[in-house]
């Protein structure tokens, strides 16, 4: 049964990223960056990540391991505009999804077909649209939420995710872009409930995957009257 997922690394205090670039200057040198490169570091380090950006090295460790069945689960991917435009270019002709990838957009542009698999298709007519033709096109495999933070909580929002897997890394930065913000739209009684599915510790991270249970009221317990 295909499964609507995502995953994203955040530090302790819940930022997947440092403060947004808006900017002049190259992303690279930003704040942003700085904050993204930390939280994501266990990733980078990792082979089976390395092996899927035609890089070679990398650990072969449980960190790895849950990589490579990320992309194993993935039939589809769900992406934000502003994660597609910053990694056309690194990821080259043959991008790491292997699989049509709906990016969410206001700007038309053609579908672009690339090598390995990887097609990335612009849909112009919302977060609900772009899920729908990502199940359609999964072959029964999972619909993965790629990012970033803002795409995810419009998900959440909607009532599209199923599992969400945050990925967390013993760090606070104090500062940057939330996942978990007000734009959730939740009133103050009200909250999205989620169960603990899998825990698996590291030293460079804690992997906690939930499934999201969906939106609840907030009532009193009462605390042994």
């Amino acid at each position: 049964m295909t499964k609507v997922t995502a995953q994203l690394s955040v530090s302790l205090d819940g930022f997947y990223a440092g403060p947004r670039h808006d900017g002049n200057g190259d992303w690279i040198t930003s704040a942003e960056s700085h904050g993204f490169y930390r939280v994501t570091r266990w990733a980078t380090e990792a082979m089976a990540w390395r092996e899927r950006q035609g890089i070679t090295g990398g650990r072969r460790d449980v960190n790895s391991e849950i990589i490579a069945e990320s992309f194993g689960a993935a039939g589809a991917y769900v992406m934000g505009r502003r994660m597609a435009d910053g990694g056309e270019v690194p990821w080259g002709d043959e991008p790491p999804f292997r699989a049509p990838v709906f990016v969410v957009t206001h700007r038309p542009r053609e579908r672009v077909v690339r090598q390995g698999g990887t097609s990335f298709t612009y849909v112009t007519d919302g977060v609900a649209s772009a899920v729908a033709q990502a199940r359609a096109a999964a072959g029964g495999k999972d619909v993965a939420v790629a990012g970033g933070g803002s795409l995810v909580r419009q998900v959440l929002r909607a009532g599209l995710l199923d599992e969400l897997e945050l990925h967390v890394a013993p760090v606070v930065l104090g500062t940057g872009m939330r996942l978990l913000d007000a734009d959730l739209g939740l009133d103050e009684f009200e909250a999205i409930e989620l169960t603990p599915t899998r825990v698996v510790p590291d030293p460079q991270v804690t992997h906690i995957r939930y499934a999201v249970t969906g939106r609840a009221p907030l009532t009193l317990d009462s605390r042994g009257r």
